[in-house]
């Protein structure tokens, strides 16, 4: 979908301290995917090329000091709800490493894409994203680029479709309903893209199902064209995991869009303002990606 480029007000003064300030940004005309990547269309990448992401590579001893050889074997993030109310603040507690999880086996051994061919492809790492894209001679979005398509014409306002999280007439995406991490009362997993309506662009699932990189760079706070580098310490609340919640991830970019797992009570980044960083090398349960074009 083509975009027209224009100057908007970038970013939030509400929610999270890292989507502030909220500033002018032009964005020059450029055509993003109307869908975020399915498996299918992955499938079709894959078997053109034989690419290999990232969960699916054999790890390196040497990047992990000290860690049992036996253990360090290909696998992925993978989301796992908890049986009742726990400390949000121990992410560990929802999230584990699942040897065997990657694309094409998402909740690891004997899961399939088999019947999930429409939903947006997920474990997957920046590297794979780019690869795709190159392949399709298309590149990945850049954040200004994302947050203005996910507004679909709505300036200002907090969500894509107005100002409350939850319209009458329903969900307007696919975000987790309930209390956060063990009641969820909706899909609870991506949903085949298209399931909810488009936005003022036409475009689906630009919010919710699943987080989206972008090409930028992470930075704790927005910074405009005149302003210095800052401080990368200040990082916020994640709701994607890491290594180390406590430590800078290596290279993190923008992700963007919110998933399933975006919860008012622990997440509420189900916004086109709202931004998480996350590792170049990490990929999860929940990450997946759109390609966009200049002009």
């Amino acid at each position: 979908m083509r975009i027209e480029g224009a100057v908007f007000r970038m970013g939030s003064e509400e929610f999270y301290p890292d989507e502030q300030p909220v500033h002018e940004r032009r964005v020059e005309p450029f055509s993003i995917d109307r869908q975020p990547v399915t498996n299918e269309q992955y499938a079709a990448f894959v078997d053109d090329t034989g690419y290999v992401t990232v969960a699916q590579r054999d790890l390196d001893p040497a990047d992990f000091p000290g860690a049992d050889p036996a253990a360090l074997v290909p696998g992925s993030m993978v989301f796992t709800p908890t049986s009742g109310p726990v400390d949000l603040g121990e992410w560990r507690q929802w999230w584990r490493w699942e040897p065997g999880a990657h694309w094409r086996r998402p909740f690891g051994p004997g899961s399939s894409i088999e019947l999930r061919m429409t939903h947006p492809v997920v474990h997957i790492a920046f590297e794979d994203a780019v690869a795709y894209a190159e392949w399709a001679g298309l590149r990945l979005p850049t954040e200004p680029e994302h947050e203005y398509a996910a507004r679909g014409g709505r300036a200002g306002s907090r969500f894509a479709w107005g100002e409350v999280p939850y319209p009458e007439g329903g969900p307007r995406a696919n975000t987790w309903l309930g209390r956060f991490p063990y009641d969820n009362q909706g899909v609870g997993d991506t949903s085949p893209v298209g399931s909810y309506p488009p936005n003022g662009y036409g475009l689906l699932d630009m919010i919710g199902n699943v987080w989206e990189w972008t090409s930028n760079l992470y930075e704790p706070r927005h910074r405009r064209p005149t302003d210095r580098p800052v401080d990368r310490g200040d990082r916020p609340n994640l709701c994607v995991p890491t290594d180390d919640p406590g430590t800078e991830p290596a290279a993190p970019r923008v992700l963007k869009g919110g998933s399933h797992l975006c919860s008012p009570d622990y997440c509420l980044r189900f916004r086109p303002a709202a931004r998480s960083p996350q590792s170049e090398d990490t990929s999860a349960s929940h990450i997946g990606f759109r390609c966009a074009r200049d002009g």
